[in-house]
């Protein structure tokens, strides 16, 4: 080893040696704790409960918030990954699918974002489901942009019954139940179903505590495997599965759980 190496070496060392480490820790629960615009994650828990019982008391513990709520209002763009699940987007128009539900759309950011490149149905109904806080504050800046009625708002997960599409983008992380155990409880089941941005470790299944800035909320990471055959169980097939690459998860001080990038998918009911 020469000695560039060396000294590298030597530097990774003391980062992990007891004084240094402690000092590391606490000044990432600091960090933490007081954050007000990053996104961070810290620790690694069995239960969503858990996640949240260890959170700082300087934030709310929930998006269902007038701060959390007003969080997009600016963000009324289209990322780099989204492009995959627009594709299957217009492809689902284009095969006569109108009636889509935006889980955790929040204001209607995708609604308008992809609005500027995609044409949509004339007969569209696009419902957004989302927290009330966020719902109540998505109804009023639609109004205000003069939206269509086509644009709708609900807190209710049980306005998914009965749509031709779900759409979930980086939203299943922070629900109470799986995408799998969301459409079980449906009636009537949607034709396709389309992942952005979600949260999916190659073999491990926890959850982690995420801080974003007017909240703290409990966050749930699941294994691929474990995800894929969820949704297959409910009666549908993996049509195709891609990373979105560029949107990392750094969980600090827990080896093995970060994600180098969030994962999406197109399932379609089986016929």
């Amino acid at each position: 080893m020469g000695p560039f190496g060396l000294m590298h070496g030597l530097v990774d060392a003391l980062k992990v040696a007891p004084g240094v480490l402690q000092l590391r820790r606490a000044s990432a629960e600091r960090n933490f704790a007081n954050n007000l615009r990053s996104n961070l994650f810290r620790g690694v828990f069995d239960t969503a409960q858990a996640a949240l019982a260890s959170a700082p008391p300087t934030r709310p513990l929930s998006y269902d918030n007038e701060g959390s709520a007003n969080l997009y209002l600016e963000r009324l763009q289209i990322d780099d990954y989204d492009y995959p699940s627009m594709f299957w987007l217009k492809q689902s128009f284009d095969e006569g699918m109108t009636s889509l539900v935006d889980v955790g759309g929040s204001i209607g950011i995708k609604y308008f974002a992809f609005g500027e490149l995609m044409s949509y149905p004339s007969n569209l109904l696009w419902r957004v489901i989302d927290m009330p806080a966020v719902a109540e504050r998505g109804r009023q800046f639609a109004a205000s942009r003069g939206a269509p009625a086509a644009l709708q708002f609900s807190g209710d997960i049980a306005d998914a019954d009965g749509v031709d599409i779900i759409y979930a983008s980086g939203v299943l992380q922070y629900l109470p139940q799986t995408l799998a155990e969301i459409v079980a409880g449906l009636t009537r089941k949607p034709r396709r179903i389309i992942v952005n941005t979600a949260a999916i470790h190659p073999s491990k299944s926890f959850f982690t505590l995420n801080s974003i800035g007017t909240a703290f909320c409990a966050y749930r990471v699941q294994s691929r495997d474990e995800f894929v055959a969820g949704v297959i169980a409910q009666g549908y097939t993996l049509r195709h599965e891609w990373r979105n690459i560029g949107k990392p998860l750094r969980l600090p001080f827990e080896p093995g759980h970060s994600l180098e990038d969030y994962a999406g998918f197109c399932f379609d009911v089986v016929s």
